[in-house]
């Protein structure tokens, strides 16, 4: 049986193909025309995004570029400025109050002509880092600001000194610190005689004068113990103190450095052969203590008057030191010269002239009284009124005794009398008067020119 071939059926649209078919399919209005619409804007927004922060960053780049610049300048100009020379025309010192800000600073230097600037030199002296001290400064002329901020973190201030001749008394002592102005504060007590080493004492200003007699008796310990342990072993002293209170005669005795060793060996042996040592400061201090000068020569009287110091009377030491002696004399005491010497007068140069014997002796005392008459009349002033005490016993540090007196027998109270070095204490005759001496060196000690 034969069947028609019937045409394939047309797929039947989905129901999304078939709501939309009618609008694609169908004729349009001429009002429904199809009309041109804008294009959407491309999707450029993170390009956008990506050139602003370069932008950002390029600006910030840029400004701290042209800040590092500025702040180089600036800091260039700066550090010019603070390296000037300052308006200062010469070295000046300059005392800083203790708890002075760096404000009140700037303004002490400020007044003083340091610096121009004030606030320049707070800004440096912040920026340094340095802590500024108070004290007393020296700034050399021209000072920069950066020169006066070293000066003042440096702390090194301007050294004082003050000066103690060898032979003042721990009194003399005490009255020359309350005469320096630049220490301040009371000295507690005068210490004990033969207690203090006589020197140059450097010091800042604000240090106090109790200061320094602590550092005086501190340093005496030191070179005490040090100089006794090298003492000679045929000394006849026993005690460091004796040997302070024998060095304080001998330091009375002379300022003549290269003598001392030779006048500690007369005393010396002395006290080995039990002789008086008749030394004539020992009477003066047994006279005026702690004063240290009489002022005037030496009487009769006062050569017999008993004190405890006085060694034309006693045997043997005094209780204690007459002064304080220097380094040298106690050396000179620790290790004396080893001769014969007994007697010693002076010379007329400043010096002495030694003998062994009373002949000896003798025979100098008429070259010193040689001496005394071609100098021709002693000025008032300096007249000594002594005599021999004992003619017949002969003297240790005798200066000459009155012309007309030889050591067997009595003077001629007519004759004109000699000049004692050590009598004369306080006169234009004493070297201890010029504090500018330096009685340590031979070459410093003052010649005792004497009319």
């Amino acid at each position: 049986m034969f069947f028609r071939k019937r045409p394939n059926p047309e797929p039947v649209p989905a129901a999304s193909e078939e709501r939309a078919l009618p609008q694609r399919l169908s004729p349009r209005s001429p009002s429904e025309a199809i009309k041109p619409t804008a294009a959407p804007p491309p999707p450029d927004l993170p390009e956008r995004r990506r050139g602003g922060l370069l932008a950002t960053v390029s600006g910030l780049l840029t400004l701290s570029v042209v800040l590092a610049i500025g702040v180089m300048i600036g800091m260039t100009l700066f550090e010019r400025q603070v390296k000037e020379p300052g308006p200062l025309p010469a070295d000046k010192v300059v005392v800083i109050s203790p708890r002075s800000g760096t404000s009140e600073i700037a303004e002490a230097l400020s007044r003083e002509g340091v610096i121009t600037h004030t606030a320049l030199f707070e800004w440096a002296a912040r920026l340094s880092g340095k802590a500024l001290k108070a004290g007393e400064y020296t700034f050399k002329a021209h000072a920069s600001v950066n020169d006066a901020i070293e000066t003042l973190s440096s702390g090194r201030q301007v050294q004082h000194a003050v000066t103690f001749p060898e032979g003042l008394t721990s009194e003399q002592i005490v009255a020359r610190l309350n005469d320096n102005d630049i220490l301040s504060g009371d000295i507690n007590e005068i210490p004990a005689e033969g207690a203090l080493l006589p020197d140059t004492y450097k010091f800042e200003r604000g240090a106090t004068r109790q200061q320094i007699v602590n550092l005086m008796r501190a340093k005496q310990r030191e070179v005490l113990a040090d100089i006794w342990k090298r003492r000679s072993a045929e000394i006849p002293v026993k005690t460091p103190a004796e040997m302070v209170t024998l060095a304080s005669i001998v330091e009375k005795e002379t300022g003549r450095a290269d003598e001392r060793p030779r006048v500690a060996g007369v005393f010396v042996n002395r006290l080995n052969k039990r002789m008086k040592l008749q030394s004539d400061p020992t009477i003066v201090y047994g006279l005026v203590g702690g004063r240290g000068t009489l002022g005037r020569g030496i009487q009769r009287a006062e050569i017999e008057r008993a004190t405890p110091y006085n060694t034309y009377v006693i045997e043997g030491l005094p209780p204690g030191p007459i002064a304080n002696p220097g380094r040298a004399a106690l050396e000179a005491v620790a290790n004396p010269s080893r001769t014969k010497d007994l007697f010693f007068v002076a010379d007329g140069t400043g010096g002495h002239a030694f003998a062994e014997t009373l002949e000896g002796h003798s025979r100098n005392v008429a070259r010193w009284r040689q001496v005394e008459r071609a100098r021709q009349a002693p000025t008032p002033d300096a007249t000594v009124d002594k005599v021999e005490p004992n003619p017949d016993s002969g003297r240790a540090s005798a200066y000459a005794p009155a012309d007309g007196t030889n050591f067997a027998g009595g003077a001629d109270p007519s004759a004109p009398r000699p000049k004692a070095f050590d009598a004369s204490e306080g006169t234009r005759l004493d070297p201890l008067r010029n504090r500018t001496f330096d009685l340590n060196s031979p070459k410093n000690v003052p010649v005792l020119k004497q009319p």
